[in-house]
């Protein structure tokens, strides 16, 4: 319902219309209108914008503050700078999460240095996501899940290549200094084995038996002491298509049995070696003549 003051204000305007030449003269307005917000709206409206100028300033505080505190600036955050080849870091960070890069590396003149209270763990991805590589650094071990390991030198020679079939040293010289040696449960290739100076080279199967092969020959060479092949059983030494030479000046055989006959015999010190039918080697007392056949019971 509409009072009596708002009917008083209501706007009335009069329409007339007049034929040509006839003039006539349009009433005064008898009311003064005033057009705005008034009351208690007006209070709202200026309690509603000082609210958003509070809000305004507290919010410019803030960001002041956080930019301050978090160290903000143009060319990065903190110690962590933003550069043409990437994100430069300095200092000690810690992450708390995975972190994905592509490259990570040190300055020039310092170290990089990956430390976890439990372990540190380098994965390497495909497209699709799947690790196909793993360097997992532990309190107790290292270890590595991929198809191949590999270490290369400074000027890209591999030194130490790994993968399920075989295991290749690159280096000129293998050196082991354990007091133990080298154990190997399979076959080892080689062109060399060699002890250090002044030491003793030792190839030793306990129980079971050590097998040397080469398509051209095996030279075993001691420039300053002796070469001893010990065996409980037997020691076989076989050339398919050569001969077996023995180049000394002396050749010793001490402990091969002295051949018998039926009758006794005088020896003066010489005796002459013998062969029997299956390759046993034994001596006779020598005569003017062979003597091989009269004393050879040993055979059997």
């Amino acid at each position: 319902m509409r009072t009596s003051e708002d009917t008083e204000q209501m706007v009335r305007e009069q329409y007339t219309t007049t034929t040509p030449g006839t003039s006539l003269e349009r009433p005064k307005n008898e009311y003064v209108y005033k057009i705005g917000i008034y009351g208690w709206r007006k209070r709202c409206l200026y309690l509603f914008v000082l609210l958003l100028l509070i809000i305004l300033v507290v919010n410019f505080s803030l960001t002041i503050w956080i930019l301050k505190v978090m160290w903000f600036s143009p060319t990065g955050m903190g110690h962590l700078r933003v550069t043409k080849e990437g994100l430069r870091l300095e200092g000690e960070s810690e992450f708390l999460f995975p972190l994905y890069a592509k490259e990570i590396h040190s300055r020039v003149d310092s170290s990089l240095l990956l430390q976890s209270t439990h372990n540190v763990t380098v994965n390497a991805r495909n497209s699709n996501g799947e690790v196909t590589g793993r360097l997992n650094v532990g309190p107790k071990m290292v270890e590595f899940h991929g198809q191949q390991f590999q270490i290369n030198s400074k000027t890209g020679k591999p030194l130490f290549t790994v993968d399920e079939n075989e295991v290749v040293i690159g280096t000129d010289k293998l050196r082991v200094t354990g007091p133990e040696g080298a154990l190997f449960e399979h076959s080892v290739e080689t062109p060399l084995v060699k002890a250090e100076a002044f030491k003793q080279l030792r190839l030793e199967s306990p129980t079971r038996s050590l097998s040397m092969d080469a398509p051209r020959g095996i030279n075993i060479n001691a420039q300053a002491g002796n070469i001893e092949a010990l065996s409980q059983m037997d020691i076989k030494l076989h050339s398919s298509d050569g001969v077996l030479l023995l180049d000394a000046e002396t050749v010793r055989l001490p402990k091969l049995p002295e051949g018998t006959r039926g009758g006794s015999s005088i020896s003066q010190g010489l005796y002459e070696i013998c062969v029997c039918p299956d390759g046993k080697l034994y001596l006779s007392v020598a005569g003017v003549g062979s003597t091989c056949q009269e004393y050879s019971r040993v055979c059997p």
